[in-house]
């Protein structure tokens, strides 16, 4: 990985994370097919996603760019994003109509360890190399980009064998778009992706035991609204409110040999 990764990123950055997004995606797409082939929910995923996962964060460490990418504590106080109280109920809202085992033991334990991966892998890859990579140029361009971009990838669940019908998944790109802008903001301000990791990665971790049985077609309209407004009104309320002092992020990158 160490020469032509090293190579693209030197050359230009927004290809870079580009080229993470493609292959991500790519790997994503063939991993439920494979899952089912080996009889084992999120196996594949899991496989593929952890590997990825160790280089990319080993790859970040050994050039000194972990900083760089918020991989490090918040440079503001908690204080400043009212101490991430609402990240706590985005985390919780899969859990609001109560709690169900959903799969086998073994599906479920490679359900909650991917969903670990993908929470770094889609936070260093989309808020990582592609905000990163865009806001040398122009930063509300970047916060915007790095969204919608984020939000159009989950398109791919129509078509990788998840099952997902269209409705679903045209409100899961809205709610991804939203979430994408709220967490570009934690990270701009911030400079640390961890909190946006941890929000993340247990936000889909604990969908596994969502209990969705008995819920209406109007429950479930009303629960999406909630929690879409919920991810919109945080992240709004965050732009107007840190302070100048907890809005520049210090965190410069590192040069590599």
């Amino acid at each position: 990985m160490k020469k032509w990764s090293d190579n693209l990123y030197e050359k230009n950055a927004l290809y870079f994370a580009l080229v993470w997004i493609g292959v991500y995606c790519v790997v994503n797409s063939l991993a439920n097919p494979l899952s089912e082939a080996i009889g084992i929910e999120h196996s594949a995923a899991l496989l593929f996603n952890s590997v990825l996962t160790i280089m990319l964060f080993m790859w970040i460490r050994k050039r000194g760019l972990t900083a760089y990418y918020g991989l490090c504590a918040p440079n503001a106080p908690a204080g400043c994003f009212l101490w991430y109280i609402p990240l706590l109920l985005f985390m919780s809202h899969n859990l609001w109509f109560g709690f169900a085992v959903n799969f086998p033991a073994v599906d479920t334990a490679c359900y909650i360890l991917n969903m670990l991966c993908v929470g770094f892998l889609e936070e260093i890859i989309f808020r990582g190399f592609l905000f990163k990579a865009l806001a040398k140029d122009n930063v509300k361009t970047a916060i915007i980009v790095s969204s919608v971009t984020f939000g159009l990838g989950h398109i791919l669940n129509l078509f990788n064998g998840s099952g997902m019908d269209m409705a679903a998944n045209l409100y899961q790109i809205v709610g991804a778009i939203a979430c994408g802008f709220l967490f570009v903001v934690i990270f701009y301000h911030g400079g640390s992706l961890i909190p946006c990791m941890i929000a993340h990665s247990v936000n889909n971790a604990v969908s596994a035991f969502a209990n969705e049985a008995g819920l209406t077609v109007e429950k479930r309209i009303l629960f999406s609204v909630v929690n879409l407004l919920m991810v919109v009104v945080y992240a709004f309320v965050l732009t107007k409110t840190l302070p100048r002092n907890c809005c520049a992020n210090t965190n410069t990158g590192n040069t590599f040999t």
